[in-house]
């Protein structure tokens, strides 16, 4: 019922943040059509990553036979509700909307953290750390690729960067096993065929 009431919540609900959207005092954002535009598209597939972050952790919870490592998916699950919040926000503000095919993109994260969870406990951190960590880069390139004027973006996505890696961090002190190469450079692609999708629709 509580795996049910996440995806019902993160994919038709208006997410609500228990933290203020992180901003650049100061520092005001004025956006030519085009800038909007491409701000958007990397807004979008941040938006989608909030939205598998809830799958993966809320699957995660659920397969784990340790109580406190349920409580710690579940912790991690409701801090990323506040950087789902957040993308969903800036794209409105955008004048945009999030990804058509989040259903699909949720329910392929889910099915990644019910595989992860059954592979016990150190995979199953370990899986989250490796999933940090690609965010992690991943966010920091957008850092690079936002439109220069766009501060509001910007500094969303610099601490949904500090919190992602921070996540990682905590995984990996909880015991996290290293996953094998193979399985890293999956995820590499398998993210890179969501992100480019994701951009667009």
């Amino acid at each position: 019922m509580i795996a049910a009431d996440t995806a019902l919540r993160t994919l038709f609900a208006t997410p609500r943040a228990s933290k203020a959207c992180p901003t650049l005092p100061g520092l005001a954002t004025e956006l030519s059509d085009a800038d909007k535009k491409k701000a958007a598209g990397l807004m979008r597939v941040n938006h989608v990553g909030e939205v598998c972050a809830q799958a993966l952790y809320t699957a995660q919870a659920l397969t784990t036979p340790s109580k406190a490592l349920r409580e710690h998916f579940t912790k991690a699950c409701a801090e990323e509700t506040d950087h789902l919040a957040w993308t969903a926000q800036r794209l409105e503000a955008l004048g945009s909307r999030p990804s058509i095919l989040n259903p699909l993109w949720y329910a392929g994260a889910f099915g990644l953290g019910l595989i992860a969870g059954r592979m016990g406990n150190a995979l199953s951190l370990g899986f989250v750390v490796e999933t940090e960590r690609q965010v992690g880069a991943h966010l920091e390139s957008h850092l690079s690729m936002l439109p220069d004027g766009d501060h509001e973006s910007r500094a969303i996505v610099a601490q949904m960067r500090v919190d992602e890696l921070r996540h990682a961090d905590e995984a990996e002190t909880a015991g996290a096993a290293e996953l094998p190469q193979p399985v890293k450079e999956l995820m590499r692609a398998s993210a890179k065929v969501m992100t480019t999708v994701a951009e667009r629709i």
